[in-house]
């Protein structure tokens, strides 16, 4: 990995200690802006989807759509960066990012918006997404251009994620209730371009770029992820997680209205629980200095969003619902935060667009999925009853995941000691 000098001079606190290289700096600036306007979105697309149809389901397939290309797209997406300067691949999408956002604003003005639109201009934002994501945090390593930093600025990259979850749905609540759908579509847009910014300003050596065909780079993220017990073992315990935790944001719309007689506000108030939660998930991360501590992490962040679920899922006290949905938040947050830290940590440098594509994949793939099964649940026993049952699973795989510490957390030991024994960590583990 090519080293960057930090900013001379330039002292701070443990937990941000990433922010000391100027790539860094400008890359977060950007990403920070960009993720807020992100939330703000999709927040105001799953309200538009209840409010013009009030199907649950309909939610459950827009998501579906968002995320699915995710799943079978990003494992070849990263093969395919892997062989491109990813720094000007990145600006290009964040371009096509903001013309997809801008359309669904006209189209909802316009009042030319419906279902079939919908689930179409979803199903493109996933396709973007799927060259998007890995985009995004395979280069985060570049840019602060210095190992050791790197699980920090993981945190820092997932702070701003969820610092972004926590203040945009109250601000797309405000701004629902003040304008429309369509502004908030619009203010997405314009937010793509500090990303790109941001990325233009970045200087960096242009990154080593794999050889062969997208095929021959594929099979070679491939056999890595599936031959290293450590990597598999944690994409399975993402993807069990994403697929039952995560799916309580297809749900929140009906509970919101349904179950706690709420608008566009009380939507706003439940995810901005969750964000908070998430945010002070990455916080805690942020002041780990032990990668090898996040083995614990991972394990216990499933039991914490099984008990969040559980808690929920029947009860109607406002406050007992903001600190379920934090607890939610906390868990979803550190599990996926602590998993890509530890499987990028270790990674080698050569390996690591295709690697974090399939981290990708498996995050937001599952997540798709175990929204559609969450919505087309609560269509069929009601909402209610389909987180209960979402949190009765997670919490048998949580136990689960317990009886498999011991040797997961022996694993990726091992594999830390000989990333860290290769000529300047591109040698592969095992």
């Amino acid at each position: 990995m090519p080293k960057t000098s930090p900013a001379a001079g330039r002292t701070l606190p443990g937990p941000m200690r990433a922010l000391r290289h100027r790539n860094f700096r400008s890359y977060f600036a950007g990403q920070a802006i960009s993720i807020l306007g992100t939330w703000i979105q999709q927040v105001a697309l799953s309200w538009l989807i209840y409010r013009l149809t009030g199907s649950v389901a309909l939610l459950g397939v827009a998501t579906f759509a968002a995320l699915l290309p995710i799943l079978f797209l990003g494992p070849l997406a990263g093969a395919w960066i892997d062989r491109h300067d990813k720094r000007r691949l990145l600006i290009l999408v964040q371009g096509l990012l903001a013309l997809q956002a801008a359309a669904l604003a006209v189209l909802t003005a316009l009042e030319a918006i419906g279902p079939t639109l919908i689930v179409t201009m979803s199903a493109l934002l996933g396709v973007l997404n799927a060259f998007d994501t890995p985009l995004r945090q395979s280069q985060i390593g570049q840019f602060v251009g210095d190992r050791a930093d790197l699980p920090n600025a993981l945190a820092l990259n997932a702070m701003a994620f969820n610092a972004g979850r926590f203040i945009g749905p109250p601000v797309a609540g405000l701004l629902l209730g003040l304008s429309s759908e369509a502004a908030c579509f619009a203010l997405n847009a314009l937010s793509f371009s500090a990303l790109a910014i941001g990325v233009w300003r970045v200087r960096v050596p242009t990154s080593a770029r794999a050889s062969g065909s997208t095929a021959a780079v594929f099979r070679e993220g491939l056999r890595y992820v599936l031959d290293e017990y450590p990597v598999r073992t944690l994409i399975l315990i993402l993807a069990v997680v994403n697929l039952t935790a995560s799916s309580y944001a297809v749900l929140l719309p009906v509970f919101a209205k349904d179950v706690f007689a709420g608008d566009a506000r009380m939507l706003g108030w439940l995810w901005g629980a969750a964000g908070a939660g998430a945010v002070l998930g990455t916080v805690f991360l942020a002041t780990r200095r032990r990668v090898l501590s996040l083995v614990k992490a991972v394990v216990g962040a499933g039991a914490v969003c099984a008990f969040g679920l559980l808690a929920f899922a029947y009860n109607r006290e406002l406050a007992l619902a903001l600190a379920a949905m934090a607890l939610i938040g906390f868990g979803i947050s550190v599990g996926n935060v602590s998993v890509n830290t530890l499987v990028q940590s270790n990674a080698p440098d050569h390996l690591r667009g295709r690697v974090v594509s399939f981290v990708s994949a498996t995050r937001f793939g599952f997540d798709a999925i175990g929204g559609l099964v969450a919505g087309l649940l609560a269509a069929r026993i009601g909402v209610q009853a389909a987180m209960l049952a979402e949190g009765v699973v997670l919490a048998l795989f949580a136990a689960w995941c317990v009886s498999r510490y011991s040797r997961l957390r022996a694993e990726v030991a091992r594999q830390q000691d000989e990333i860290l024994q290769a000529p300047h960590g591109t040698g592969k583990a095992g």
